[in-house]
């Protein structure tokens, strides 16, 4: 077969798929553009999720007559300096985007640079350029793609819904919004909401911005992360373990203002949170990485949405080690959204706004009584009640305590054969709060002060200005895990010798990485070294670990090391027996404690790190104010 050389248009065509994937794809290259640009204010407009129509309009610099017919030939840029690829400080830096996306389809561009007396427009449609014609419009530069793919129809069946392509663009726009706060965005069109996020002023501009994107939600329930190693340095917010998600998708790193989606950082995430957030929730996080250029290679993929740094495992190593730091410093925090979640619970299942009253039944004579509140105790303790005006008559003065009622009111409320109300529950603890002293120092403190120990698993505390529940078995897990990880930091892991060494025969680039990382799984008592090319001979594991498969062990930490360039799935399993042993060791729920004991366990939450979720994510605490509570009882 005869060898040949690709047309200019096929070779665009070529070139357009590797940049422009979906309409997300243009929104990303023409919004950066604006950004290099120096715009102030961004306006996108999109239709039918961008298919038939996406304009991006700014006004940064703009561009001269000269450079506007450059910017749509292939590998023209103004923002490469002296041709080197590794001092890019711009999003963009390729050249390909507008030639791209004129390639595939009907591209218009306007443009004014501030020493033109007027604007410039061209327009190419399928790779074919007309010529560059005036235009009237301000200082700055519109680009305007419609009926993406109309020169290669093929690539529209791989295109998703209208709604989900939309969805894909507000994403986009809210990653590059994070990176830039001081730029003002606006995102509208016949296929969605209008929205738009202010430029952001002030002394923190980037929490505006976070705020605006995440909601004021993820800023009351965010540690502040700045971490500086060897020239890195790390920003931004990270969510307590208790305020998570289904999906990463609320999940957004930069480097040097680039939004990517680097699996070495995912990794590092992961592992920060490795043993206070279940394992199918994902962290909220808003990260920032700064770096000389040099050290980061940005011209790795056409998207540029993926990195390598020159030093991964600092990067990594940074990562890992501010936001365990941040979540100790957190302490026993937890999320504040628990309470909302607990109000919002209750309020499910007995609406104070649904209103009391009494409905009378058909029957003549006396007339059933029936709480209209839905869910309500106090409805099942009164359905089969008769009305008795002197039950509920309004006290004399001097009568005594309302606690008192009358004989026909405990007639009325009493069933034959027990001693408490019909339809209430017995009460499950004996702890009496007018018998427990309240301490108005202890009040004070970030949990309170004990004062109820209610079916023998939650403990109600009193505190200044609110009412703190903790469930005992979940708080008393975390205290014990922390001290058992504390322990295995202090002294080696012990280690268990086997006698006859296991030989693990594994492809020669996995036993090279497993070999040059023997010091690391050493330290968490795994002692390999290599046995020849392809192979692993392992001498000692574990002792915690016990009776275990080898082979697959050390074949699964290969693939780990391959995949995220990390082992830390032996000190995974360490924790996980640790998890389990603090587990069966703890403060069984239905155990009955006494007032000091409940005390003591709220000061040591108090003061060890993480206490405010278990070795499960779950929150071991929930507060709820005096004022919620006292709007749930239409005080307020």
């Amino acid at each position: 077969m005869k060898v040949r050389q690709l047309g200019e248009q096929v070779i665009n065509q070529i070139a357009a798929g590797e940049v422009i994937e979906r309409p997300a794809s243009v929104i990303k290259e023409l919004v950066e553009n604006a950004v290099d640009a120096g715009a102030g204010n961004i306006e996108i407009v999109t239709a039918a999720g961008g298919k038939t129509l996406m304009r991006v309009a700014d006004d940064g610099l703009g561009m001269n007559r000269d450079d506007l017919e450059l910017a749509v030939r292939r590998h023209c840029t103004s923002k490469i300096s002296d041709d080197d690829l590794f001092d890019i400080r711009t999003l963009g830096f390729r050249g390909e985007a507008l030639p791209s996306i004129g390639s595939v389809a009907r591209l218009a561009i306007q443009t004014r640079h501030e020493t033109e007396d007027h604007a410039w427009a061209i327009a190419v449609e399928g790779g074919r350029h007309q010529p560059i014609v005036p235009a009237a419009r301000a200082k700055g530069t519109q680009v305007e793609v419609r009926d993406l793919f109309f020169a290669t129809p093929a690539r529209l069946k791989f295109l998703k819904s209208d709604r989900a392509e939309a969805a894909a663009i507000t994403e986009i726009v809210k990653r590059i919004a994070l990176a830039y706060p001081t730029v003002g965005f606006s995102l509208s069109g016949a296929d969605r909401q209008a929205q738009s996020w202010p430029a952001a002023r002030g002394d923190e501009p980037h929490l505006a911005r976070i705020a605006q994107i995440l909601g004021p939600e993820f800023v009351d329930n965010a540690m502040e992360i700045d971490a500086e190693r060897e020239g890195v340095r790390l920003s931004g917010f990270a969510g307590l373990p208790t305020h998570h998600r289904g999906n990463a998708q609320h999940q957004f790193f930069f480097v040097n203002g680039r939004p990517v989606k680097d699996k070495l950082l995912l990794s590092g995430l992961r592992g920060a949170y490795a043993d206070v957030l279940a394992r199918d929730r994902h962290p909220v996080v808003v990260l920032f990485i700064e770096l000389d250029p040099g050290q980061v290679d940005v011209n790795v993929h056409p998207a540029k949405a993926d990195v390598r740094f020159r030093d991964a495992q600092l990067v990594r190593g940074l990562l890992v080690g501010a936001i365990k730091r941040a979540l100790v410093d957190a302490g026993h925090r937890a999320s504040t959204s628990n309470a909302a979640i607990a109000l919002d619970a209750i309020r499910s299942h007995g609406d104070p706004q649904a209103g009391y009253g009494f409905a009378a039944s058909p029957a003549g004579g006396a007339t059933d009584t029936a709480y209209a509140g839905r869910g309500s105790g106090f409805a099942r303790a009164t359905a089969a009640a008769h009305w008795n005006p002197e039950a509920f008559r309004p006290l004399e003065e001097n009568e005594g305590p309302i606690s008192e009622f009358s004989e026909s009111a405990q007639r009325a409320f009493q069933t034959p054969g027990q001693d408490g109300f019909a339809g209430l529950a017995t009460p499950s603890a004996d702890a009496r709060a007018h018998e427990i002293p309240v301490e108005t120092e202890k009040t004070l403190l970030p949990l309170g002060a004990a004062r109820a120990q209610v079916h023998e698993t939650y403990i109600i505390a009193q505190t200044g200005d609110g009412v703190v529940i903790v469930d005992q078995h979940a708080a008393h897990e975390r205290l014990v895990y922390e001290r058992l990880k504390e322990a295995l930091a202090k002294k080696s892991v012990a280690r268990q010798m086997l006698l006859i060494p296991e030989i693990v025969e594994l492809p020669e680039e996995d036993a090279a990485r497993l070999a040059e990382r023997a010091d690391d799984l050493e330290a968490v008592g795994l002692s390999l070294e290599a046995f020849g090319p392809g192979a692993i001979a392992v001498r000692e594991t574990p002792a915690m670990l016990g009776d275990m498969d080898i082979q697959g062990m050390v074949r699964n930490l290969a693939d780990e090391l391959a995949e995220w360039d990390t082992a830390d799935g032996l000190r995974d399993k360490l924790d996980h027996v640790a998890a389990t042993m603090a587990c069966h060791g703890s403060v069984r729920a239905g155990r009955r404690m006494r007032a000091e004991e409940m005390d003591a366990l709220l000061r040591d939450m108090e003061a060890t790190p993480l206490s405010g979720q278990c070795n499960h994510g779950r929150p071991t605490w929930v507060e709820l104010k005096l004022t919620d509570i006292e709007k749930l009882f239409g005080r307020k």
